[in-house]
């Protein structure tokens, strides 16, 4: 018979990724809060708040995220352009979570040794600006077999983690 472990209970190995969000003005409570318990699970270098600061003493927030706000290192800047440009010269590679005519099925990503992620995730009703867009040096969409187009942004988000950080581990053990 199966019984649900806690979290001391289990041998998952505490990980860090050269991964850094950026949250292009992403303004719901809720997906900032899942934003925060996300980073935590897959053990994300940090959250980037660019455009709307999110406002930490919300109790949607705080109760979505589950005290993951406390631990998850974040940051505010004002422009998300100026941030990805200066991330850009320090050598991040900068991958945007948007269906374009020129994204790739995200299950296509292939990490490189010592490669520094900083993955956008857009605007829960306009996504990603064509001007993030241009600065973008790979652009991937999350594969969808339903009528809409979109999805919720901590959703997507969690599947981009999943998907980047399996890449990431599978080549350290390589």
């Amino acid at each position: 018979m199966s019984s649900q472990l806690t979290h001391n209970e289990t041998d998952f190995e505490k990980q860090k990724f050269p991964l850094i969000l950026v949250a292009d003005n992403i303004i719901g409570e809720a997906n900032i809060g899942s934003l925060f318990r996300l980073s935590d699970a897959f053990g994300i270098e940090k959250i980037v708040f660019c455009e709307t600061e999110p406002n930490m003493n919300s109790n949607r927030l705080k109760k979505t995220a589950r005290n993951t706000y406390t631990s998850v290192n974040y940051e505010f800047r004002k422009s998300t352009v100026h941030y990805i440009q200066q991330k850009k010269e320090e050598g991040f590679t900068v991958i945007s979570l948007e269906i374009a005519s020129n994204s790739k099925d995200l299950r296509q990503f292939q990490y490189s040794a010592s490669e520094k992620i900083l993955l956008v995730a857009g605007n829960e009703r306009n996504g990603i600006s064509e001007e993030i867009l241009k600065l973008s040096d790979k652009i991937f969409h999350i594969e969808m077999f339903g009528d809409n187009s979109s999805m919720n942004v901590a959703q997507s988000v969690g599947i981009a983690f999943y998907e980047i950080t399996r890449a990431m581990s599978n080549f350290s053990k390589k």
